[in-house]
């Protein structure tokens, strides 16, 4: 069945999250034919509750000739993502103009995203970061029994406008949870500094902490962009210039990554005062919010590096990274080619 002999859906400005799954589920059993059960699957619910969902779609005259509204290319550009990248979920955020800063979009999916999915009894590791730190204003504050945060990396000697090291325990504190920091520099002097910290300050229980996350939520850094890293002093530019020259194009937890999600051979990783990529692997909630044009080639990478399970960010982000995972994709089935040949 083609996009035109499917569903019709006008929504007001405002979507409620019954909206939302009830246009998600339209989308997948009429533009991409996908069965009741498999809806279920993909949604987290009942078999019952599609089928609910469905009808309730063609009783409010949803289902017509095809799915349009202001959602319809947001929805396209979710299900593409987790098609490209094997995501869980994803959530885009539109933008009222291509050039706009897509930081405030990002943090309000992020924060109404947070809000449903953090519960009682979760231990979760965080970053931080403007984007991170922009979503606190969005996050449902609600109290959470035996709920634990668990910074992932040090923080900044130098704060201006906002310290977005803070994030930790200010999330920590939207759920009146508990809140366990990493007091140090992000980036310390000498590997023999970062072995002394951690061995002799009491540091290990933070870091074995680590070993059993719940649900990791990070965002990336660019690195041909002035973030925070670079603002802070921890990265000079004779540093950025040999990290560009070995193929970096971005950091998460200030580990820096190529492309392909492999991490760099260079000093600074060493250095840094921030829990292993191997162990965010470990957690079954992975969860990336990031976004902007700087950053195209660093969340390509990241998806390979991470692998999260729940990837937040704005439609032009999305466009540009499913665009260029495409051609990646192309250059390499030409290489197969060559090899093959």
């Amino acid at each position: 069945m083609s996009d035109a002999d499917a569903a019709k859906t006008s929504l007001p400005a405002s979507e409620s999250k019954t909206d939302r799954l009830r246009i998600r589920a339209a989308w997948m059993y009429f533009i991409e034919q996908m069965t009741q059960n498999e809806i279920a699957d993909v949604l987290g619910v009942g078999r019952v509750t599609v089928v609910r969902m469905l009808a309730e779609a063609r009783s409010r005259n949803e289902v017509r000739i095809a799915i349009e509204s202001e959602l319809s290319e947001i929805v396209r550009l979710e299900r593409e993502l987790e098609r490209v990248f094997g995501l869980e979920q994803a959530f885009v955020a539109p933008l009222s103009s291509v050039d706009a800063d897509p930081t405030a979009g990002i943090a309000a999916r992020t924060g109404a995203y947070l809000s449903e999915a953090m519960r009682s009894g979760m231990r979760v590791g965080v970053g931080w970061g403007r984007t991170l730190f922009a979503t606190l204003p969005f996050i449902a504050a609600k109290s959470l029994t035996d709920f634990q945060v668990i910074s992932l990396l040090g923080g900044v000697g130098v704060a201006r406008r906002f310290n977005p090291a803070e994030f930790a325990w200010r999330f920590a504190q939207v759920f009146q949870g508990d809140g366990y920091l990493i007091p140090t520099p992000a980036v310390v002097d000498s590997v023999e500094t970062k072995v002394a910290l951690v061995e002799r300050c009491g540091l290990q229980e933070v870091f074995r902490m680590a070993d059993t996350l719940d649900a990791v939520l990070v965002s990336i850094g660019g690195i041909a962009s002035a973030t925070t890293f670079y603002r802070g002093g921890f990265l000079d530019e004779q540093d950025r210039e040999a990290l560009l020259s070995r193929g970096a194009v971005g950091d998460v937890l200030f580990h820096f990554f190529n492309r392909q999600g492999e991490l760099l051979d260079h000093p600074i990783n060493d250095r840094v005062m921030s829990v292993e990529v191997d162990r965010l692997r470990r957690a079954p909630l992975r969860i990336l919010t990031s976004g902007g044009h700087e950053k195209t080639e660093a969340l390509v990478g990241a998806m390979q590096l991470i692998a999260p399970t729940v990837f937040i960010t704005d439609e032009e982000s999305a466009r540009r990274i499913l665009a260029l995972a495409g051609e990646t994709a192309k250059v390499s089935n030409g290489s197969k080619d060559e090899i093959g040949s």
